[in-house]
């Protein structure tokens, strides 16, 4: 399976590489603790699918895209691949699951609200959700696939009102990840003194999402061309949870029911 957007990121598009890496590590980190009955909102392509289907006594993964469902299913005959439009979770009984992943999906919902409340709903007393998200302060520009982002406080907000406890961590990096932010804001910047009218914030997304594509490939090509090799360099070892969310690239939020 070869996906070649910006917004879904490849594994095998040299410059995505970092933005991949980056995603791929909640992967490797819930692995940690997950057993039991496991569901994935938000499957994609299945960037870290046989790291969850390792660690579950059994896997299931959702995704709205029909072709995608359809190749996983066949490539993992012993787990559950199922087409789904997000929030609604009514195919599934309350208190099902041990343990629900969801790695950067909530953004793009409309009913954010019911999508947690929907998550809550299919987990067992003390399950917990793992949910990931881009952390506001840190986008460089607006992302026309994106509903809404969150800054730490909205989150948490968001999350208390369905899970007894919240822990509130972040996905940061080294030297590397943070050099290689830095070098994006510096590239990115320069593309949006050109915005002058700042039509980014004023058009509808649909509008947006083709120039957006073409720039955000652009600047990924450019970064990943220059004459030193951090892009290419970067690997999901590089990333780490910490213990302050307001100062990551993305939120790692744990809820437990």
């Amino acid at each position: 399976m070869s996906y070649a957007t910006t917004e879904i990121t490849s594994a095998e598009i040299a410059s995505d590489n970092p933005v991949h890496q980056r995603l791929y590590f909640p992967y490797e980190e819930v692995s940690k603790i997950l057993h039991g009955n496991v569901l994935e909102l938000g499957c994609g392509w299945g960037r870290g699918v046989e790291k969850l289907i390792e660690v579950s006594d059994h896997y299931t993964g959702l995704d709205k895209n029909e072709s995608l469902i359809k190749a996983l299913q066949e490539k993992y005959p012993d787990s559950t691949f199922q087409t789904a439009s997000f929030p609604d979770l009514s195919r599934f009984e309350d208190n099902t699951f041990d343990f629900v992943v969801s790695f950067q999906v909530i953004e793009h919902i409309q009913d954010d609200k019911k999508f947690v409340a929907e998550a809550q709903r299919v987990l067992k007393p003390g399950g917990k959700i793992i949910l990931t998200t881009v952390n506001k302060k840190f986008s460089l520009s607006r992302n026309p696939w994106h509903v809404r982002e969150y800054f730490t406080n909205e989150l948490k907000e968001l999350m208390e009102k369905y899970f007894k406890t919240v822990d509130t961590l972040g996905v940061s990096g080294n030297d590397k990840v943070w050099d290689y932010y830095e070098k994006n804001k510096v590239s990115v910047q320069k593309m949006m003194k050109w915005d002058v009218l700042d039509l980014q914030h004023k058009l509808p997304s649909w509008v947006l999402r083709i120039p957006y594509e073409y720039m955000n490939r652009k600047n990924r090509n450019k970064l990943h061309d220059s004459q030193d090799t951090l892009a290419a360099s970067i690997e999901w070892k590089d990333y780490c949870v910490c213990v302050e969310p307001d100062e990551s690239l993305d939120f790692y939020f744990v809820g437990t029911k």
